[in-house]
């Protein structure tokens, strides 16, 4: 018998914030760096809903200072906009 197991996983540079809103939670967990999403952020938390998948790299617990993903040139802002999409299987 032989079986077969598919396991997706998307890696990106999204340019997407994900924000900590409570209708987010089950797709993106309570880990994000932002208050609030962009429309990019939207856009992937949309297509993860409808794809089955969920967002892992918002999931895990960490100090802010090891979540970002990205510098501004000056070294004032940060942002995590690089994501893990996984499938929920």
């Amino acid at each position: 018998m032989i079986i077969f197991l598919i396991f997706l996983i998307l890696l990106g540079d999204f340019n997407a914030k994900m924000g900590r809103e409570n209708i987010f939670k089950p797709t993106i967990g309570n880990e994000s760096l932002h208050q609030d999403s962009n429309d990019n952020g939207v856009r992937i938390v949309n297509f993860t809903g409808s794809e089955y998948l969920i967002v892992k790299s918002t999931m895990f617990p960490h100090r802010d200072i090891h979540k970002y993903t990205w510098t501004s040139p000056d070294g004032k802002a940060y942002n995590k906009i690089d994501h893990i999409l996984i499938d929920r299987g």
